[in-house]
């Protein structure tokens, strides 16, 4: 995994494999965040489990109720256009109209 520190204090997570596979890896993340001193993350929606897009599961929510705790600033960007789920759908809606989770297209 490559941590790749941007002029803005953005720590961007870069890999050719899942940095999330469950909750409590974003534990991992926000510590090696922290040591770069940088709250805001961005990482690519190929380096997530596909149950974090499964809102039945509960790993989204669990994932981002730890970053709020720990006032992590996260975005997700990737291509969105294959889930169908309503849910997620307005989970992305939402997200996109807060000030501390964003999804973005590519």
């Amino acid at each position: 995994m490559e941590v790749i520190i941007h002029n803005l204090e953005i720590a961007e997570f870069v890999s050719d494999k899942n940095i999330l596979n469950n909750p409590q890896d974003i534990l991992g993340l926000i510590v090696i965040a922290g040591e770069k001193d940088v709250s805001k993350v961005i990482l690519h929606e190929n380096n997530i489990n596909p149950a974090f897009f499964k809102l039945k599961t509960g790993f989204a929510g669990e994932t981002l109720q730890k970053a709020v705790n720990y006032h992590l600033k996260l975005a997700i960007v990737g291509n969105f256009r294959k889930y169908s789920s309503k849910s997620l759908k307005s989970l992305i809606y939402e997200c996109n109209n807060s000030n501390q989770f964003f999804l973005f297209l590519i």
